[in-house]
């Protein structure tokens, strides 16, 4: 049977997107050796600011561009070592300009955004930054992901002024679930809404690791290229990845437009390091982000990954402290008792500890079982199969039947299983069984229609409609939390342990 196209890692993981040499054109960019300072590529639209063509300022040094105290400025901070990205502001002729200085390989990368600095700036700053404080209050005194999730919608909805703002999590198949929402009332609603991973693939996904934002302020922008194409020094294309200012590529555009949005902000949210999850917040019309409010949604994003995290560890710490206490009853009970398989099979043995609905050990060819399990001719076929993994380690899974096919007879009683391997070569385990919970996914259009390529087969547009679209999901149990495994792994090596004990 021929696989599915998984075009989030197949198609979309392979799409180059941080190569483009286009920029959006909200800002210009400049590329500049770091010996001389001298120009090396330019952006063809720096008339605007500098009043010269990109091919008139490659070749010379910035210094000719700028007044004598941004290039002193300039330069101090490069002095400095800083390997993040540098803001300062840079005068030119009768302007003031914000600019963001990327060390990226042999060169630095300048962005410059097109919008003057006025003398209002510092005083909406403030503003901004108020506004900032309050919200970080607010959030701070959230207790759940929900209440936290609904808050920041609603915060940084009136903070930015974007019609629309959602906050949504990636799951283990980097789908991404709408969490919370706030919006004009003409905009349609996503809440409980699922995406495809493919409508974020993971070169994008890899981007936010990089990058705490990507603003968009008018996908109708026309692209701006580098002049010249091809970076001389090096022949090949600078690489663009850390660049706000970095062109979209045509296929979000065209997603965007498919939703009535022209200005996209989105901010990753991460918990230990990785994504988590995102902000995206959408605007009907273009609309362009100061550089304090775009500061402010960096600063949001760091603030709102440590609140995730806060809550996340609070919940893993409890989970913990329950399977602590009670794998310590379990044991105690087992020495007692000295009787092992009856203790781990009895009320408060390992059904209640791992929240399981059914258990069986397997001994010399015979079961003795607990609970809601397969009958004893398909125990037998699962062990066979078992046979041939040889586990060493617990096994778990939650969608048995993806990986064992005859399991899609029991999927009701038996979804989820976790295996803790006593002696995997003469087939003695326990097996802990969770029953198929059948929930209804509401996607954000039908996930079979997410990239539609044309007959060439390799030109290609995404869906055109986000109405729900209902899928039944059947043959899954509740996962496995990483610290039921851990656990699991422990009362392994206490088995192996007890046992050998005994043999002495």
């Amino acid at each position: 049977m021929q696989q599915p196209v998984n075009y989030d890692s197949d198609f979309c993981g392979s799409l180059p997107i941080h190569l483009t040499n286009l920029i959006q054109s909200y800002g210009l960019l400049l590329v500049i050796e770091p010996v001389n300072y001298t120009i090396v590529q330019a952006s063809e639209n720096t008339t605007v600011v500098f009043g010269s063509r990109a091919q008139d300022l490659v070749g010379n040094p910035i210094a000719s561009f700028i007044s004598e105290k941004s290039n002193a400025d300039f330069l101090q901070r490069l002095t400095d070592g800083a390997n993040t990205v540098i803001p300062m502001v840079w005068e030119v002729g009768q302007n003031n300009y914000v600019v963001l200085i990327h060390r990226k390989e042999k060169f630095l990368v300048i962005e410059l955004e097109l919008k003057a600095i006025n003398e209002n700036s510092n005083e909406r700053f403030i503003d901004v930054y108020q506004e900032m404080k309050y919200a970080m209050s607010a959030i701070e005194a959230t207790r759940t992901i929900e209440e936290t999730c609904t808050l920041v919608a609603r915060e940084l909805k009136r903070i930015s002024g974007f019609d629309k703002v959602m906050v949504y999590q990636f799951d283990e198949q980097w789908n991404g679930h709408v969490l919370a929402e706030a919006k004009e009332s003409d905009m349609e609603s996503y809440f409980g809404f699922t995406f495809p991973a493919s409508d974020i693939p993971k070169p994008a996904r890899d981007l936010y690791l990089r990058n705490s934002f990507r603003l968009i302020p008018d996908r109708n922008y026309t692209p701006v290229r580098l002049h010249p194409v091809i970076n001389p020094i090096t022949n090949s294309f600078i690489d663009l990845s850390d660049c706000n200012l970095r062109s979209v590529a045509a296929v979000h555009v065209e997603y965007l437009g498919n939703m009535g949005v022209t200005a996209s902000m989105s901010t990753r949210i991460l918990h230990h390091d990785a994504l988590w999850g995102l902000i995206a917040c959408h605007h009907k019309t273009p609309k362009y982000l100061s550089y304090a409010m775009t500061s402010m949604f960096e600063m949001m994003s760091s603030i709102i990954s440590v609140k995730i995290t806060s809550l996340q560890n609070q919940t893993l710490h409890a989970s913990q402290s329950t399977l602590t206490a009670g794998y310590a009853e379990l044991i105690e009970a087992i020495y007692k008792k000295e009787k092992l398989d009856s203790t781990m099979l009895s009320a408060t043995g390992l059904m209640n500890l791992f929240e399981c609905s059914g258990m069986t050990i397997s001994r010399g060819g015979k079961f003795t079982s607990v609970g809601e399990v397969p009958a004893v001719g398909d125990l037998d076929e699962l062990i066979l199969w078992l046979h041939t993994r040889a586990l060493k380690k617990v096994y778990t899974t939650d969608r048995l039947s993806q990986a064992y096919e005859y399991a899609k007879l029991f999927e009701d009683i038996a979804s989820g299983l976790m295996v803790i391997p006593i002696n995997a070569a003469i087939d003695e385990y326990v097996l802990l069984f969770r029953p198929e919970k059948v929930h209804v996914i509401q996607w954000g259009g039908n996930p079979e229609e997410r990239i539609q390529f044309e007959q060439d087969q390799r030109t290609y547009h995404p869906r055109h409609s986000f109405k729900v679209w209902q899928q039944t999901v059947r043959g899954i149990s509740l996962p496995w939390r990483a610290e039921q495994t851990a656990a699991a792994e422990a009362l392994r090596s206490f088995i192996y342990e007890y046992e050998t004990t005994l043999v002495r």
